[in-house]
This record gives structure tokens, C-alpha cells and sequence, in this order.
């Protein structure tokens, strides 16, 4: 059970993540840089990123990208992997608004019957390729709307409930997405597949900051400076063989991210309309307030279904990011973090890395 929780759950999710991150993601922020641009006038330079941020950000190219990175991610053979191109595609248009949930679920089928042949004839250059682009479409043409409807479905849902209780609701987004955050599952994978954007997005990305910032803050002092950068802008999933060691390291990071998430949606009413990857990224490269940025200036195709438009961020939007993201995570994380080594939960080298 657990060789399939790892290689279904964590390997084909982290994979799809970083097939979002070379597509959608990339193109939502080259073409968001590109519409800044042609702000100052008409000019070739604009116009060329807004071009390459459209192709890169194409449904049909994301659901390649997707596909392609679970089959690597997978280890499927050569042939499988290169078939897996029009699988993604073909479940990504089709499966809607929550086409990325498609696109796990039908190419990881698709990838494990064509590895099922690969090798197995003497016209394998044509068998493998079949097996795997006939059964992927034919189950992205029975399949991939109803799994798209049930994800979207799920993520309206989180929106309509965070938009209707702002508070509660920050807190459960905040906490629950942190977490996965640190889990070795990707959440931004799974942010995107349920299409998390709005007042739902930003309590997401508070979320994944307070874990980032919080354990990169709290583990100084075990850690120096590698650790700040590591975790603060890599990820606070390094810190998983210390929280099985020590359960109790994780609370001053959950306990941050319950305060900050309802700041975000209360407070600031931060809504990331960006890509909805980003909503699961946190302070990884920026990635979760670079999201947010470009959402103000050019909300995407989901933002906008839900009533989202462009704006001109002020005082109160730069002010609630900075805040959010990594002020507040950092300092209640160390404050947090001090009471429980005075009282003996967290002790010095709990939360030592390995790789330090």
C-alpha cells in the first residue's frame, strides 16, 4: 500500500506540479509581464512575451506538460512518454475548468498500460504508442468531464464557503493547504486541480507561507542561514523526518498559519487570482506572491469566471501581502516556537536538517 500511496499520491503529484510550473505558470507570468509592458505603448518586446505566455499557458500545451512530467515522474519507457503528450492534451480540454484532476488521474492509467506492453512485441515502435494514446483518449472522452465536473465542483465549493465565512473558512484553507504543504504530497498540484483562486487562493497561499517562513524562522538557530533560504524559499517539507521525530515542532507553524489565514481574508481580503498553482506554493521561489501580483494585474480564465478583475493593487494589498506572507508567519512562528522550548515541548536539535 505504501509503494502505491508514494508512486500515485507523491511521485505523479510532484510531477504534475512541475509540469504546471514549466507551463502555465511560467506563461501566466511572462504574459502578465508582457500586458505591463504594452502599458508603456505598442512594442515588439510586449508583444513577444504576451505571445510566448499565451502558447506556454495553452490548455492543451498545460495538459501535455502535465501528462509528459507524470509519466517521467512514473519512469514510463521512451514511447509511453512521448505518447502521453496528446493524453494530457486531449484530458485537459475536455475535463474543463477541472481538467489538471483528469490529467492525473486518466495518465497515470494511460502510462501504466503502455508500460504494460512497452517492450513486449517486435513492433513496438507502434504497439506501445497505441496502447497508450488509444486507452488515454478513449478514457478522456468517457471520463474527463465527469472528473473535471467532481473537481471543480469540490473547489467551488471551498470559494463559495470561504467567500460566505471568511473567518472560519480562512483558518480550515490556511491550515489544511499548509500542511499538504509540508506533507510530501504537492500541493500545488492539488490547489490547481480544484481551481482554489479568490479570498480561498490567498488563505492558501497565507497558509503555505507559515509553514515556509515559520520553520526557516524557527530553526535558526539550528540551522543559520542555509536553513533560512532552504526552507523559506525552497520548502518546509525538509522538515518532515524531524516533525515524525517530534510531532510537536508542527504546532507553532499551524497555530501561525490559523491567525494569518483569516488576516488574509478578513483583514486584507487578499484574493490570488493568478494561476491557481501558485495558491499551493508559498514563498517557494516567490511563486505563491508572484501569483498573487500578476492575479491583480491579469486575474486568469478561472478568477474571472468567478467575478475577479484587474486592479491596481494599493497601500492596503502591498502592505496585507507583505504581512501575510512573511512578516506575521515568522514572527508568531518564533514567538510560538519560544513558549513551547520553555516548556519543554521543543528542544534544542529538534529541528536540525540533515542536509545542514
Amino acid at each position: 500500500m505504501n509503494k502505491y500511496v508514494k508512486r500515485y499520491l507523491i511521485d505523479a503529484l510532484g510531477g504534475m506540479a512541475h509540469g504546471l510550473f514549466a507551463s502555465l505558470l511560467v506563461g501566466t507570468i511572462v504574459k502578465t509581464l508582457g500586458q505591463l509592458i504594452l502599458k508603456l505603448g505598442e512594442n515588439p518586446v510586449g508583444t513577444f512575451f504576451v505571445d510566448a505566455g499565451t502558447f506556454a499557458s495553452d490548455a492543451a500545451v498545460v495538459g501535455a506538460a502535465m501528462a509528459i512530467a507524470i509519466g517521467y515522474a512514473l519512469k514510463a519507457p521512451k514511447l509511453v512518454l512521448f505518447s502521453l503528450a496528446a493524453v494530457g492534451a486531449a484530458c485537459n480540454k475536455l475535463g474543463g475548468a477541472g481538467g489538471p484532476l483528469a490529467v492525473l488521474v486518466i495518465a497515470i492509467i494511460a502510462s501504466e498500460l503502455g508500460t504494460l506492453v512497452s517492450g513486449k512485441t517486435k513492433v513496438d515502435i507502434l504497439v506501445t504508442p497505441l496502447v497508450t494514446l488509444i486507452s488515454g483518449v478513449l478514457l478522456a472522452v468517457l471520463c474527463a468531464k465527469w472528473i473535471g465536473l467532481a473537481a471543480s465542483s469540490v473547489g467551488d465549493l471551498i470559494i463559495w464557503a470561504t467567500n460566505l465565512h471568511p473567518f472560519v473558512m480562512g483558518i480550515i484553507v490556511s491550515v489544511i493547504v499548509g500542511v499538504v504543504l509540508t506533507l510530501p504530497i504537492s500541493s500545488a498540484a492539488i490547489c490547481h486541480a480544484l481551481g482554489l483562486v479568490g479570498l480561498a487562493g490567498g488563505a492558501a497561499v497565507a497558509g503555505c507561507s507559515a509553514n515556509m517562513i515559520g520553520f526557516a524562522i524557527m530553526s535558526f538557530r539550528e540551522n543559520k542561514w542555509g536553513g533560512l533560504l532552504s526552507q523559506g524559499l525552497g520548502t518546509s517539507m525538509l522538515q518532515m523526518p524531524n516533525i515524525i521525530k517530534n510531532p510537536r515542532i508542527w504546532l507553532p507553524v499551524i497555530l501561525s498559519s490559523a491567525i494569518t489565514g483569516p488576516i488574509s481574508t478578513c483583514v486584507f481580503k487578499l484574493e490570488m487570482n493568478g494561476a491557481p498553482v501558485s495558491s499551493g506554493m508559498g514563498t517557494c521561489g516567490f511563486v505563491g506572491q508572484i501569483g498573487m501580483i500578476t492575479g491583480w494585474y491579469s486575474p486568469v480564465e478561472q478568477a474571472v469566471a468567478k467575478g475577479a478583475a484587474a486592479i491596481t493593487p494599493g497601500v492596503m494589498e502591498w502592505l496585507g501581502l507583505i504581512l501575510v506572507s512573511f512578516i506575521l508567519p515568522g514572527v508568531l512562528t518564533w514567538l510560538f516556537g519560544l513558549l513551547f522550548r520553555k516548556i519543554g515541548w521543543i528542544k534544542d536539535g529538534d529541528l536540525k536538517l540533515i542536509e545542514s
